[in-house]
């Protein structure tokens, strides 16, 4: 090594003093540059391959929704923000609906839009951060069914008191349906029961559910079906929370009992079906009478039957009897006789009543007769008073004013009438 320090040879470059310097182009000699649209495909390639699918957490700021159905937000913390989207069936599928200042999960894929030259995060899931925001969709879409009527007793379908074939809409693998069966079989061994397997937590298990449910109304001769799962979280039963379960359960032909979770799970299937169960394992109960307590109570009426027999033989003898001595029946034309008497007294006092009655109809209308002939104007005319009025149209002539010369007049007098003309009318 040389005094001096090292020396570099002649056939290497510094890194950093070849990156700043572009390679020629021979044909121009100029410096050869990718282009705006070049490196940023180049991004776009570095940064989608870069980063698979996956969770951010943050805050929704600025988020807007267009006519279009697709929404832009922004996600940030105390240190950075980014750019999202949510396309319009991605958005269809949120439980809740996104607000400025909500923390939230969000699931997606970084994209680059180029035109921009900006990154962001294509959601395709969010979950809002902690169970306030599940409580909050809880009571949004409870609130809204109740206005609707769907929870309404008037609409719910009573159960069958004997059901023979009973469909079970569940998980064909979980602890609910070997509830359900312990039950039911060992009330009344000799059901039928139709399993109908759907997944009951995740993703597209409301979907499962909802089409489970329309399947046993379309395989007929179901008399009742339960609708349910063990219990969990509330993120585990949230396939029962979803609308399209509760309109599936509310459209059902077949009476529905919901069973979902432990007694103090309340879903909004409960809400809407038309009974609700505890448990799957009192569902069970609630659909099935107890086979031995049935033939108990069948052999007690069957014990109890001549007995209620002859005492309704008895009773019926007894009233036989006070009707065929009652004097109605004992004497029949005597009780002809009396109806027919008080037909005669009631004929007898309707003659001098409808007389009376015409006589005081009659004094009244001569009252009023008398009333109206004194107010006649031909009794003015008796004490020696007349009438004028005008020959041509026979309007009544009250001053001078009245007549025109030669005007023709008729005067009424108490007995006839006297035609004159006005030669000059004269004021008083």
């Amino acid at each position: 090594m040389s005094p001096g320090g090292p020396r570099r040879s002649r056939g290497l470059q510094d890194p950093a003093r070849r990156a700043s310097r572009p390679d020629a182009d021979p044909a121009t000699g100029k410096p050869r540059a990718l282009t705006v649209t070049e490196l940023t495909r180049q991004v776009k390639g570095v940064l989608e391959r870069g980063f698979p699918p996956l969770w951010i957490e943050g805050e929704v700021s600025n988020f807007r929704r267009y006519a279009s159905g697709h929404c832009y937000f922004t996600l940030k913390d105390a240190g950075a923000q980014l750019s999202a989207v949510i396309w319009r069936g991605a958005f269809g599928a949120l439980r809740f609906e996104p607000q400025d200042g909500m923390q939230v999960l969000a699931h997606g894929s970084i994209k680059v839009y180029e035109p921009r030259g900006q990154y962001q995060l294509v959601v395709d899931r969010m979950e809002a951060s902690g169970l306030g925001a599940l409580a909050a969709a809880f009571e949004r879409l409870k609130a809204q069914l109740a206005e609707e009527g769907l929870f309404d007793e008037a609409r719910k379908k009573p159960l069958p008191s004997f059901p023979q074939r009973i469909a079970l809409v569940t998980s064909p693998s979980g602890a609910a349906i070997r509830d359900m069966m312990k039950v039911i079989l060992g009330r009344w061994p000799t059901l039928e029961l139709v399993v109908v397997p759907v997944r009951v937590q995740g993703e597209g298990a409301a979907h499962e559910i909802a089409e489970g449910i329309r399947d046993a109304n379309r395989l007929g001769g179901i008399d009742v079906m339960i609708v349910g799962r063990g219990g969990g979280s509330i993120e585990d039963l949230w396939a029962f929370n979803e609308e399209i379960v509760a309109r599936a359960i509310a459209d059902s032909k077949i009476p529905v009992v919901s069973a979902v979770g432990h007694e103090v799970d309340f879903t909004i299937a409960d809400f809407v079906a038309d009974v609700r169960a505890a448990t799957p394992s009192h569902a069970g109960e609630l659909v099935v009478p107890e086979k031995a307590a049935v033939a108990e109570h069948l052999a007690r009426l069957r014990d109890q039957l001549p007995a209620a027999l002859r005492e309704r033989l008895r009773l019926a003898r007894e009233r036989l009897r006070a009707i065929g001595s009652s004097y109605a029946l004992r004497h029949p034309g005597e009780r002809l006789q009396v109806h027919r008497q008080r037909l005669d007294d009631l004929q007898a006092r309707l003659a001098p009543a409808a007389k009376g009655r015409l006589a005081e109809v009659r004094v009244h209308l001569e009252g009023l007769s008398g009333q109206l002939e004194g107010l006649s104007p031909l009794r003015v005319l008796e004490r020696g008073y007349s009438i004028t009025t005008c020959a041509k149209d026979g309007t009544l002539v009250r001053s001078p004013r009245d007549a025109q010369p030669g005007e023709r007049l008729r005067t009424r007098l108490r007995e006839g009438e006297v035609t004159s003309t006005v030669d000059k009318p004269e004021n008083g």
